[in-house]
């Protein structure tokens, strides 16, 4: 099995995994942080917004089973792409929405699905998500990683 690379930002990662790891033909999804300018950032510097990292999932998939199209249209859909800085009740620029794309076919596939859902009317503001090559990943600390599912609430995903 050959599998590939995505990672998003959409929001406090914790419900984000969840979401991906339900997602038929993911193999792994790992939380961590990237787009900063600080190497190996901890949790605590994120949330001071000194790092600039974002709260991001890296999910690894099986392109055989699920596209790049399909974990796009997960991310659309399971976050409020429009609001800068924000999902719910957490602000900061570590929430922002973001996608870090690892080649030039998913630089232009999250280009082109974010321009066409711009233009559906589906949502009333335009979309604030960042599209950017993908940085260094920095794995979340231990007690992150499946976060919602030690506790039972995996079901209560973003």
């Amino acid at each position: 099995m050959t599998t590939e690379k995505a990672t998003f930002g959409a929001g406090c990662f914790w419900g984000v995994e969840a979401t991906f790891r339900a997602t038929p033909g993911v193999t792994n999804a790992t939380v961590g942080y990237a787009g900063g300018t600080t190497s190996n950032p901890t949790y605590e510097g994120v949330c001071s917004h000194a790092t600039g990292h974002a709260e991001v999932v890296q999910v690894e998939f099986d392109p055989a089973i699920v596209t790049y199209h399909q974990l796009l249209e997960v991310f659309w859909s399971n976050h409020n792409p429009t609001t800068l800085n924000r999902q719910g009740p957490d602000v900061g620029d570590q929430y922002r929405s973001v996608i870090f794309y690892h080649s030039p076919e998913q630089k232009a596939a999250a280009e082109d699905s974010k321009a066409s859902l711009d233009t559906s009317g589906r949502f009333p503001r335009p979309i604030v998500t960042y599209i950017e090559a993908a940085p260094t990943f920095y794995p979340a600390e231990d007690y992150h990683q499946r976060y919602l599912e030690k506790r039972g609430l995996a079901h209560c995903a973003i």
